[in-house]
């Protein structure tokens, strides 16, 4: 698969307006670098929501002039972000964490620092960075913001790579490392494998020689996800019809060992079969919802088989590993593995922020296997 970008509808009117963003963008900001000292004037184009509830309808912009730099911040030009669940959810006042509103959108993107304040002292002008934690607010082009609310990220990496990096491909490496001791020709089962986590998954299991069963659910193209996600390495692609079939028991006997550990971000039936096909004290994760139904545990799973059910939450683990070894270990082998092209990134949609009504639209679509994306400043 790798990094390429859809060529349909939406992407012909972004190249169409692109020329117009720039020449908005160049004229919104002027600035002269003489080490700290800078001369500048810079407007900051912002989606915002001042209420919670469906994201199609709550968002908007708003265009703010920022304030000259104390000497304790930085300028950040964002470069790119994506829209995750996550960000949905937080919009409609469904996570975990509620912004005081209004409130700007993005939890996940990276930024180029172009400015740094005369006391800032771990950070300067080039560095690329995403935010320290959940709640900045990517979804706009520029922001002035503390060091401390900003983590330094690899810049010779694809822009998108480091957009993208300290969500999805972070909790597929916890996930496959923290909940059990898994050994090469070990099995991991998960649903929702397309998503972006589930693509993570696959191919970080690839590296480390585990071996995946692979839960989508059934839809036109079929075979051609199923291709796509073994080329990523998936060992096996099966549909949420089958998992539940009585073709699932001859199935799993032929992998002559049982997963164990299964990866749920669906919930209600599908967690479900998960459950049911755990070997003897597996553990199942669950890291999502997107089914909006609870999670029925079989009886029989929890006495006879002793399973385990734990959740994952990325943004604790990142806030409790903040500036830790074990995070920046992390980070440094997801890095290595994208610069020698083991660790592909998914095929992508590309907006501008002036188009995020189609772009959210097409972020709470099913059955996508490509990653809604704004492109922000990464062409100026």
């Amino acid at each position: 698969m790798g990094q390429m970008y859809t060529s349909n509808m939406a992407g012909r009117v972004f190249r169409l307006l692109s020329l117009a963003l720039k020449r908005r963008c160049l004229l919104q900001t002027k600035f002269l670098v003489h080490h700290s000292n800078v001369t500048r004037n810079v407007s900051s184009f912002q989606l915002i929501y001042n209420d919670y509830g469906d994201p199609r309808e709550v968002i908007s912009h708003r265009i703010v002039e920022l304030k000259p730099l104390k000497e304790n911040e930085v300028l950040v030009k964002m470069l790119m972000a994506p829209i995750n669940p996550s960000d949905i959810n937080m919009v409609e006042g469904t996570y975990f964490i509620r912004p005081s509103l209004p409130a700007i959108p993005g939890n996940e993107g990276v930024g180029e620092v172009v400015e740094v304040g005369s006391a800032v002292k771990t950070l300067q002008v080039g560095d690329w960075v995403n935010p320290a934690d959940s709640g900045w607010g990517t979804w706009r082009n520029w922001a002035v913001s503390s060091p401390a609310e900003l983590s330094k990220v690899s810049n010779d990496i694809p822009v998108m790579a480091a957009a993208t990096l300290v969500v999805n491909p972070c909790t597929a490496y916890r996930m496959l490392k923290d909940f059990i001791q898994l050994q090469p020709g070990d099995v991991v089962i998960q649903n929702g494998a397309n998503s972006s986590v589930g693509q993570a998954v696959i191919q970080l299991a690839r590296q480390w020689n585990i071996r995946t069963v692979n839960i989508v659910r059934n839809r036109p193209e079929l075979e051609k996800l199923a291709e796509a996600l073994k080329k990523l390495g998936a060992d096996h692609v099966i549909t949420e019809e089958f998992a539940r079939s009585g073709e699932m028991k001859i199935f799993m006997q032929s992998l002559n060992s049982k997963p164990k550990l299964a990866l749920n971000c669906v919930g209600g039936k599908s967690a479900t079969e998960l459950l049911r096909n755990l070997d003897q004290k597996g553990v199942m994760v669950t890291y999502g919802g997107m089914s909006k139904q609870p999670i029925l545990v079989p009886t029989g799973s929890l006495i006879f088989k002793e399973v385990e059910i734990k959740g994952y939450w990325n943004t604790e683990w990142n806030k409790c590993h903040r500036d830790s070894s074990k995070k920046q270990a992390m980070l440094d082998e997801l890095c290595d593995l994208i610069r020698k092209g083991q660790f592909l990134l998914p095929d992508s949609y590309d907006y501008p922020l002036e188009m995020h009504k189609t772009a959210v639209e097409l972020a709470m679509e099913g059955f996508k296997c490509k990653k809604v994306m704004f492109n922000i400043n990464r062409d100026v």
